[in-house]
């Protein structure tokens, strides 16, 4: 038998976060970790941010991101989601896809259909909202 303890979820102390990121997702606009964060809880970082998308079908961005000031990795998780890029538009269709941009590449995004993808962007500045969707 473990004598492990199970941790709940929330927050455990400074250090320990236990969450769903679905769930948690729905609180920030997909946002589980950044500069965002209120200083003290163990997901503020301004190190780099890390997003839970749910999009749903013909979801895309409100505008194109300019003057990009971080390196991004976003990888799809279910669905099939379009990224923009200048010049190009990569298309995320298989689960693990993944396409990475660097600080000066502009971007937009489209879900071809219902997606949920996993973007990882460093480092966290702030900046880059666009309305109520990011």
């Amino acid at each position: 038998m473990s004598t492990r303890r199970l941790l709940a979820f929330g927050r455990v102390n400074d250090s320990v976060y236990v969450g769903n990121a679905g769930k948690d997702a729905a609180l920030d606009r997909g946002w589980l970790l950044g500069h965002f964060k209120e200083p003290g809880d163990p997901r503020h970082s301004e190190a780099l941010e890390i997003k839970w998308g749910v999009h749903p079908r013909a979801d895309e961005r409100a505008q194109w991101v300019r003057g990009e000031e971080r390196t991004a990795l976003l990888v799809l998780i279910s669905g099939r989601f379009r990224v923009e890029l200048p010049g190009r538009s990569v298309l995320l269709a298989e689960q693990g896809d993944y396409v990475v941009w660097g600080r000066g590449v502009d971007h937009s995004w489209f879900a071809e259909e219902e997606s949920v993808v996993l973007t990882v962007r460093w480092p966290s500045v702030p900046g880059y909202a666009v309305g109520e969707t990011d």
